[in-house]
């Protein structure tokens, strides 16, 4: 795991770009796992920055997303693919059908879950996951208690996230629904390489039991201690509770200059 610390969101934005870039611009037909949350945002509208600079082109490459909301209407705002496709789908050159999501509106959501998992496997499965972090731990929807080898699936949000994400819903926690559909967190481990983004002093518990913490169900990020390529992109806020951010400073700080993200 290595673990970035960085002055600002927008130098997390850079730098989170700069791999997105590279990767795609080595592999057009590369696979990104897309994330929601305000976490990424500032990262797509970088990613947008480059795509109008002509510096990359999403044209062959896929796009899947993590989560979807169970039962949301279909347009609304905070539907999960509506967010996406505001943010970043629409504004550059994703071809139709190129970003896909799991169905929070299926008949058989069960179902729809398999097919999920087996159309991630069929695209020969994600090059680049972005992720954030939830002030409980939880990474997608995978909520503390999760497995560390579960699939995409349903699943019941936590009162914790469910007023976390209440501001997307007008500040309303009765406004935000409390199913979802998440990949699992066996399937965010079959990604190649896992970017995570964490911002400000709310997220500081959750990244010390990550990064630092013992590797538990009750912290589901703790999982990515076990991924063989995952790079953690922190602001001082977030980093404030970690014990050697000294030594990640300095382990970046003289990092090769051939040795990317």
């Amino acid at each position: 795991m290595e673990v970035v610390i960085l002055p600002s969101e927008s130098a997390i934005a850079d730098l989170a770009a700069s791999a997105l870039v590279a990767l795609v611009n080595a592999k057009p037909t590369a696979v990104i796992g897309l994330a929601t949350g305000s976490s990424p945002l500032a990262l797509y509208r970088r990613l947008i920055q480059h795509y109008q600079a002509s510096e990359i082109s999403f044209a062959q490459a896929k796009a899947f997303m993590l989560d979807e909301y169970v039962g949301i209407d279909p347009a609304h705002p905070e539907r999960y693919r509506n967010v996406i496709e505001t943010e970043i789908a629409s504004q550059v050159d994703f071809a139709p059908g190129a970003v896909q999501g799991p169905d929070g509106n299926a008949a058989d959501l069960a179902a729809a879950c398999q097919a999920y998992d087996q159309a991630i496997k069929q695209s020969g499965g994600i090059d680049l996951q972005i992720l954030g972090i939830g002030s409980d731990g939880h990474i997608a929807f995978n909520e503390p208690g999760s497995s560390f080898t579960s699939r995409t699936r349903l699943v019941v949000l936590t009162e914790q996230t469910i007023a976390d994400n209440a501001r997307f819903f007008g500040n309303d926690p009765e406004a935000v629904p409390i199913f979802a559909l998440t990949q699992g967190l066996g399937t965010i481990m079959e990604s190649r390489h896992a970017l995570l983004v964490a911002t400000g002093a709310g997220k500081a518990q959750a990244v010390k039991q990550m990064v630092e913490g013992g590797v538990s169900a009750m912290w589901p990020a703790s999982i990515l201690q076990f991924h063989p390529h995952v790079t953690v992109l922190l602001d001082p806020a977030a980093a404030a509770q970690l014990e050697l951010a000294d030594y990640y400073k300095h382990a970046f700080a003289n990092k090769p200059s051939w040795q990317a993200l």
